[in-house]
């Protein structure tokens, strides 16, 4: 029996926006050096469940917590252990990109020498280089998105939140982005993660949760996810686990659509 304390833990965490249960009594528990898949159509509860682990949005029942620190109880000393990418960003669009992740060091405490070279490791890794003295306001989506996460990791956080971090980019940004977290995975660090871009959360996630109508209905490896519903790849287990229909009926007018 694994005795470990997770990195990342929830108990019965709930969140309702007027009648709305958005998060229905979660329990999660994601162990040191995962890589956790959090899947869910829209409407599930995904965000709001991270939003409250991270201390975004305080929870109406229940708690959740980071290691051995409540984030409700213990905010500081939970949310020095995470970095946090969050589906919609706000960035401070007159700094530049660089200066941007010498604020984040600096606000992390980190000597000026460790986030000068943490700041060039990450800028040339994520193809950031030509565009670090350019204002952030300049930048296209997906340069937000590498640059924000730069600064969710240049303070090297053990446990790291995604919310659709690969929403709004290309290819080429999008296998950068990939290479930055399986190196951050290697390292021991934990990941919790959620996309709707299955093939990628297939490849990437040690583990996955699935979530329907704000409740964790399974949890499992990708291995075992497919087993458990006798399908070869992670979309048609998602499907079959929310109920959806891979077949298209009506709109047959479609099909007589000419050029």
């Amino acid at each position: 029996m694994n005795n470990a304390q997770p990195a990342v833990w929830a108990k019965g965490l709930t969140r309702r926006f007027g009648n709305k249960v958005a998060v229905n009594g979660v329990d999660l528990a994601v162990m040191p050096g995962e890589f956790y898949g959090l899947l869910g159509p829209n409407g599930a509860g995904k965000t709001t469940t991270i939003k409250m682990i991270v201390g975004l949005l305080r929870p109406d029942d229940g708690t959740a917590g980071v290691g051995e620190f409540n984030t409700w109880k213990n905010p500081t000393d939970a949310k020095r252990r995470i970095g946090v990418l969050p589906e919609e960003f706000n960035l401070y669009e007159r700094l530049t990109g660089a200066e941007l992740l010498d604020f984040t060091a600096a606000i992390h405490g980190l000597p000026k020498a460790q986030a000068a070279s943490r700041r060039e490791e990450l800028l040339s890794l994520l193809d950031l280089e030509d565009a670090s003295r350019t204002v952030i306001g300049d930048y296209s989506r997906g340069m937000r998105k590498k640059v924000a996460l730069a600064a969710a990791v240049i303070h090297a956080p053990p446990v790291l939140f995604l919310d659709e971090p690969f929403e709004g980019v290309d290819a080429i940004s999008a296998r950068l982005i990939r290479q930055l977290l399986q190196r951050y995975t290697e390292s021991g660090a934990t990941i919790v993660f959620s996309s709707h871009v299955m093939e990628l959360v297939e490849r990437l996630c040690s583990r996955i949760g699935i979530m329907v109508a704000g409740e964790l209905i399974i949890e499992a490896s990708p291995d075992k996810l497919l087993a458990h519903y006798g399908v070869t790849n992670v979309e048609d287990a998602f499907l079959a686990a929310v109920g959806a229909s891979d077949t298209t009926q009506g709109l047959e007018w479609l099909a007589n659509s000419s050029g």
